[in-house]
């Protein structure tokens, strides 16, 4: 009875220490911010970027070369992170969808596991945000200038509601999260998504980085002077179209005074326009940089780092020119590619970079692992802490599935499978609830590339004699994939005829 008695005395205690055992997670997801302006990718922006704290991360932690996201696009994206889910299981495809307050998320399991939970920032998904302890969220898109942010006291569906905060949103959204942080409940181990509204379109940024890149020319992609399709089923989304946002919108939705492409050919006000958006992008850029490291240095001087996981990502990746392009939405590298790095210094080693190929639907299983919380059947990613200890299961993926479901004839539907080296997809042109036929400029077709002989996808192989054997293959475990996901069948009868017809 002694000994029991001293046990029971000692239970309340046991379990605090077990609990403190679990890590804190700060996740930081910015909106758009690819790869090619991380300066730890490599590329031609690398020696631009301001990128400190990005670095510190990648020097303190763990890269990922091969994060992509299942669709890329900013809402679908997010729900996928959030449910661990495609969008055809979680049912949010595109920018119109919501994420229902009643559906699962791994939030709500971390809750359960002990854990006070928080988002700040931009959210996205439209209805109210739940699982967490506390929000303070963007409305829709949200606004670079004195953000309006909606908290449980003041929220509104749609853009109503809300409280306007001076500053910079960047800025606003770190010091609210730091806010948080400090006055949380201690005794439990805190979950944060800082989420940031740049670098997404119009790509503003603060006064501070006003003058930063002003007297340089940044270098240009390679297949920068890309015109047409180039063998591709489309047009893609080229810089002009941004060209022409500039000149009607520079001073009013787009920073600076003013912008003109009057007298140019089409090559010097390709370059005229790429300047703009680069250095612009790089800017806003600089700001998220500026504010992971306030993060960092919170957490460090409240004696917390240690005991901390810290991410940054981007929901989906973005075109800077390459190809002619602007924006996202293509299963093409500069897209479909999510710069990923962690720190986690009680676990991972320092400096290493993986090659295995990571979705954006296991990052909740991630979380999940690390909280010591069991995953749920209905998730359909796949926890990666051992691949980031070095130890990649034997039977890890070798291939991903990605569909974008949303259609224009400039930037159609598709969907299709990257493996270690190829890439393989059916651009088929067809909205998902529209059982007519879309007008689209050009025919349903495939396209092929071979990543190791053409990294940068400039020639669509889909018809050369050598890949053949290979492409049948593809086009056959592209339909295992497809199926393995839960996208089996199409439930639109004009798709699943383009399908047909076309496979």
């Amino acid at each position: 009875m002694k000994y029991l008695f001293i046990f029971l005395l000692a239970f309340p205690f046991l379990a605090h220490s077990q609990k403190a055992k679990q890590p804190n997670i700060l996740f930081i997801l910015s909106d758009d911010h690819t790869a090619q302006a991380w300066g730890i990718y490599g590329g031609v922006l690398q020696d631009y970027v301001k990128n400190d704290n990005i670095r510190w991360l990648a020097n303190h932690g763990v890269v990922l070369e091969n994060a992509f996201c299942t669709n890329s696009i900013c809402v679908p994206s997010r729900a996928a992170i959030l449910s661990g889910q495609y969008s055809h299981r979680n049912g949010v495809y595109d920018l119109d969808d919501a994420y229902e307050p009643d559906s699962a998320n791994f939030a709500k399991l971390l809750q359960q596991a002990g854990y006070q939970t928080a988002i700040v920032g931009k959210w996205h998904l439209k209805k109210e945000p739940t699982g967490f302890d506390h929000y303070m969220v963007l409305p829709g898109q949200g606004r670079y200038w004195n953000p309006i942010l909606k908290t449980k006291d003041n929220w509104q569906d749609g853009n109503a509601g809300g409280k306007e905060y001076k500053g910079f949103s960047t800025d606003v959204i770190t010091d609210k999260s730091i806010e948080w942080l400090k006055n949380r409940d201690k005794t439990k181990p805190f979950y944060l998504s800082t989420h940031f509204k740049a670098t997404h379109e119009p790509y503003d940024y603060p006064e501070r980085f006003k003058t930063f890149l002003e007297d340089v020319e940044l270098p240009y992609p390679v297949d920068f002077a890309e015109w047409g399709t180039n063998g591709r089923t489309h047009d893609g989304w080229p810089l002009e179209l941004l060209g022409k946002r500039y000149e009607n919108g520079t001073g009013k939705v787009y920073p600076g005074t003013s912008f003109s492409l009057e007298g140019l050919d089409s090559l010097a006000a390709r370059k005229k326009t790429y300047q703009k958006f680069v250095k612009d992008f790089l800017r806003a850029g600089a700001a998220i940089d500026d504010n992971i490291g306030k993060l960092i240095e919170h957490l460090r001087q409240s004696g917390e780092l240690d005991n901390t996981i810290i991410i940054y990502t981007a929901d989906q990746g973005y075109f800077m020119g390459e190809h002619g392009f602007f924006d996202k939405r293509f299963i093409y590298e500069q897209s479909l590619r999510m710069p990923f790095v962690i720190s986690y210094s009680k676990e991972l080693k320092k400096g290493k970079r993986i090659d295995d190929i990571i979705l954006n639907i296991d990052f909740p299983s991630l979380f999940l692992d690390y909280a010591g919380v069991k995953q749920p059947s209905h998730m359909q990613g796949r926890s990666f802490r051992k691949n980031l200890e070095g130890k990649t299961p034997k039977d890890w993926r070798k291939d991903m599935y990605y569909r974008y479901w949303a259609n224009e004839s400039n930037r159609p539907a598709h969907f299709g499978i990257r493996t270690e080296r190829y890439k393989l997809a059916l651009f088929y042109g067809q909205s998902r609830t529209k059982t007519e036929r879309d007008a689209m400029k050009y025919p349903p077709g495939w396209e092929f590339y071979d990543l190791k002989k053409d990294p940068r996808e400039n020639h669509n192989a889909i018809n050369d004699p050598e890949y053949q054997g290979i492409i049948r293959d593809l086009k056959d475990r592209l339909r295992t994939l497809k199926a393995e996901s839960g996208d089996g069948v199409e439930s639109n009868p004009t798709i699943e005829e383009i399908v047909k017809q076309s496979w």
